[in-house]
């Protein structure tokens, strides 16, 4: 069992930077492929960006590449995805989620993600 919790969620303006953190409890992170994903209401989660466990590999998201960067502290059990040029369609509930050892490719499929943090508000206004 893995407990994840999210923070550094917040207002800010079109344009500005944000950096948002995970930290977990269980399982050492460095078995897991680390994932940030965001939800908007009546709206589907959609996949944001990928750490892949077993090569350090970082994805991420057509919408959010160039601009989000994905990172992580394995001796902290910490993920943290930084945020660039934000905008405001960048506005949703981020959540931070865990996939345990799968073989390629990195996963990004809600389907793929076995823990998942309660989620900060990221609001940027125009």
């Amino acid at each position: 069992q893995v407990q994840l919790l999210e923070f550094g969620g917040g207002l800010v303006q079109s344009g500005e930077s944000l950096t948002l953190s995970c930290t977990g409890s269980g399982r050492p992170f460095s078995v897991y492929t680390m994932a940030w994903f965001r939800q908007v209401p009546g709206n589907e989660r959609e996949f944001v960006a990928g750490d892949y466990w077993a090569d350090g590999t970082k994805y991420y998201a057509q919408s959010v590449e160039g601009r989000f960067t994905i990172s992580r502290d394995n001796t902290k059990n910490a993920a943290y995805l930084q945020m660039n040029s934000l905008k405001p369609e960048d506005t949703a509930l981020y959540y931070c989620a865990v996939s345990g050892g799968r073989r390629p490719p990195p996963p990004r499929s809600i389907s793929e993600f076995d823990f998942w943090g309660q989620g900060t508000q990221v609001t940027v206004s125009s």
